[in-house]
């Protein structure tokens, strides 16, 4: 399943800046995995996942598929979209189709940017969750970030600072780890955004690993394992048969399938088994 985000936000708050690093992200995933044409107002992303490297290095591939997010740019959000001003009816057709609303707030000081909305982040959020309701849209789970300046980073809730996400997608890892331990962050932004994504979807991850590939898969918390293996391929949910199952850590402990089975550790589930974070997954489906 694809994880879709709309980005909304009043005029001026950072959501260009937001999304031109999503982009430069994006390009460097196009040049590993080619996508079908993305709408300008599309930025596609990698989940960081440390144990597909990991993984890979075990079952000897140099292939790795991340899971990814898909961002998507509501066209502006100004107050009266709910009645038409502004993109207003494209605006509520996007947000439509999206999983989750991130609100990007402005909370950084710049002189030179115009603010519009209100003077504080609370009174903006109102702005932007009324056009919302106006517009019959109340039940899609909320994101609220704020827009901040980088000295701000570690205040409450949750903060990113659009031009620094800008200037570390342009990094390499190395240097971006390097980057965000100058300034006493762990993690980007953007991966804090898409934890926050996942805890509010309910979402998790399974894995599989072979010769071919190691890859991540999105699935809601509470899958079993046939719906799981549809999320492959439509045709392994009606023909699932067994799934063979090892937690990640003993599969990497163990060195791959071969030695996880000899020491007990591959279970054989059937229908009803739930899936869980973190497992390393062989279906068998019949043809």
């Amino acid at each position: 399943m694809g994880l879709e985000i709309g980005i909304v936000g009043l005029p001026n708050v950072g959501k260009s800046t937001l999304f031109n690093a999503l982009l430069k992200k994006q390009q460097a995933l196009v040049a590993n995995y080619p996508f079908a044409t993305i709408e300008p107002n599309v930025g596609i992303v990698p989940v960081p996942d440390p144990r597909l490297a990991i993984l890979a290095n075990v079952v000897k591939t140099e292939k790795i598929v991340p899971a990814t997010v898909k961002f998507v740019d509501i066209a502006g959000l100004v107050k009266g979209a709910s009645q038409g001003e502004g993109l207003g009816n494209k605006f509520l057709a996007h947000i439509r189709e999206v999983d989750a609303v991130l609100y990007l707030i402005r909370d950084f000081d710049d002189e030179n940017i115009i603010r519009a909305g209100s003077t504080n982040p609370k009174d903006d959020y109102e702005i932007l969750k009324l056009e919302l309701e106006l517009g019959n849209i109340v039940n899609k789970p909320e994101i609220v970030v704020l827009n901040t300046d980088e000295d701000k980073l570690t205040g409450e809730g949750l903060r990113i600072c659009a031009k620094l996400e800008e200037e570390l997608a342009a990094l390499s890892e190395e240097e971006q780890k390097e980057y965000l331990k100058q300034l006493g962050i762990e993690k980007t932004g953007l991966e804090r955004v898409i934890a926050a994504a996942f805890d509010i979807l309910g979402l998790m991850t399974f894995l599989t690993a072979g010769e071919i590939e190691a890859r991540a898969w999105t699935i809601k918390n509470g899958t079993k394992a046939p719906a799981a293996a549809g999320v492959i391929h439509t045709d392994f949910a009606k023909n699932f048969i067994k799934a063979d199952v090892v937690n990640w850590e003993d599969f990497v402990k163990f060195g791959g399938w071969v030695g996880a089975r000899e020491v007990g550790k591959v279970r054989l589930e059937g229908r009803d088994y739930v899936m869980r974070e973190g497992d390393v997954v062989e279906f068998k489906v019949g043809v």
